[in-house]
């Protein structure tokens, strides 16, 4: 993607404040072998060069099974596999260290990499690998011994940290080691997870052949939380292979504040994904303590005494109690505690493809803690869902937060013809839209 000189500045700009969030946040990168092998794998490369030096302390975890599949399949061993588990004998171990110290070498070699006119030119990035992992056998599970395929028993989070605070990548391979000086096959997911919540990372970012996390609908689920996920596994209604929703439940579950799902197959996903608005993939977070849902009929008197404090001061257009029992439908609503403390309404215009986003508040209390823009993110799956490309706002005093979530102003005649004919001229507001 080439972009004009004036569209690059304005990205940069942009990006600043993702900057300033995540320096010095530690960040567990997690992909398979597939991604190894993909092309793009060099850019992602790159990406990880450019969190390190922006200060994000970064752990990578890198899987081997196709490497690992090759090398069984060259010396003629049969590959044995348990409910898709891999039965790691000792002529399999071998080629399992073989596949695992390839790969980390080739990681390694291309985070040295600093050709002059190269996105690595001047990193000087050092790279620390190691007996990081402690692992424990699987053992005999229904009467089929293992062998060398092990669980994470413990992380080393002195010896990462150590690392970390040093300014280096940490490296990590599906690889364990046991205090009786074994070596043991890994899945690549379980030292992901284990290594992010032994860290308190973050977050996670987990590497699919996927955009993101995908419903049976093939809709790319942004934003999900982890109970609302867990159910639509259980139902059946995810796509996204099972290793990698495993691995961002648990992560999650276990204290993790962030699991994200982007595509290694996708030139600056991960860039996208943590710098800027928006994103590309998916993400899955914990439970929030306040509810976001669709209004009822029930919440009509508390969003009507949520508002009427700006309807006095004018900041809203006054509504009754009937037009608003009409319209209810049309809303979204931030619960706690049986409380609302913020609401807004989506009004369709599917034949101007375009919607009104409309009578945005929060409770004065409850201001400064993002609940705004968790509505308008909301606003916005719902415009997606109705194939509504452009939203927009009518506004007389806060224009400075439309602005800031990405609003772009506009001309009265950008409104579609049934809104144009209510415009109050006198009253004057503001218009502004937003892409979908």
């Amino acid at each position: 993607m080439v972009l004009a000189h004036h569209d690059g500045i304005k990205l940069f700009r942009s990006s600043l404040p993702y900057i300033n969030a995540h320096q010095g946040k530690t960040f567990v990168l997690m992909f398979g072998g597939e991604a190894i092998e993909h092309p793009n794998f060099p850019n992602i490369i790159h990406d990880i060069a450019l969190l390190n030096s922006v200060g994000v302390r970064v752990v990578l975890v890198h899987g081997a099974r196709p490497q690992i599949d090759q090398r069984v399949a060259l010396r003629n061993i049969e590959g044995r596999f348990e409910k898709g588990v891999r039965i790691t004998d000792k002529q399999t171990l071998e080629c399992v260290k073989d596949a695992a110290g390839s790969v980390r070498s080739q990681v390694e070699a291309l985070l040295t990499m600093g050709l002059p006119n190269s996105p690595m030119h001047g990193a000087q990035i050092r790279v620390c690998s190691g007996n990081l992992v402690v692992a424990k056998p699987m053992g005999v599970r229904n009467g089929v011994d293992f062998e060398n395929t092990g669980l994470v028993r413990r992380i080393d989070i002195t010896g990462i940290n150590d690392h970390l605070n040093d300014g280096s990548i940490v490296l990590l391979s599906p690889m364990g080691y046991s205090s009786t000086g074994e070596v043991f096959n890994l899945s690549h997911e379980d030292v992901a997870t284990q290594a992010a919540i032994a860290l308190k990372a973050d977050k996670l970012i987990v590497f699919s052949n996927y955009d993101g996390v995908y419903n049976n609908d093939n809709r790319l689920l942004r934003t999900i939380e982890r109970p609302q996920l867990e159910q639509l596994i259980m139902n059946g209604d995810i796509t996204t292979e099972s290793t990698v929703l495993s691995a961002l439940t648990t992560s999650v579950a276990a204290g993790v504040p962030r699991a994200h799902c982007i595509s290694y197959e996708k030139d600056g996903a991960l860039l996208q994904e943590l710098f800027t608005r928006d994103g590309t993939g998916s993400l899955v977070m914990e439970h929030h303590y306040e509810q976001l849902r669709g209004a009822t009929i029930e919440d009509v008197g508390g969003i009507l005494k949520l508002i009427k404090p700006l309807e006095e001061s004018g900041v809203l257009v006054k509504r009754s109690r009937e037009r608003l029992e009409n319209e209810i439908n049309q809303f979204i609503v931030i619960v706690r505690d049986g409380m609302i403390i913020a609401c807004a309404a989506l009004y369709l215009y599917p034949e101007d493809d375009c919607a009104e986003l409309a009578c945005v508040a929060t409770h004065q209390d409850y201001r400064g803690k993002n609940r705004g823009e968790r509505i308008l993110e909301e606003v916005r799956a719902r415009a997606r869902e109705a194939n509504i490309h452009t939203i927009f706002v009518l506004t007389t005093v806060t224009a400075h937060w439309f602005l800031e979530q990405g609003f772009q102003p506009a001309d009265i005649s950008a409104l579609p013809a049934v809104k144009k004919e209510l415009y109050n001229f006198q009253r004057k507001s503001k218009v502004f839209t937003l892409p979908v």
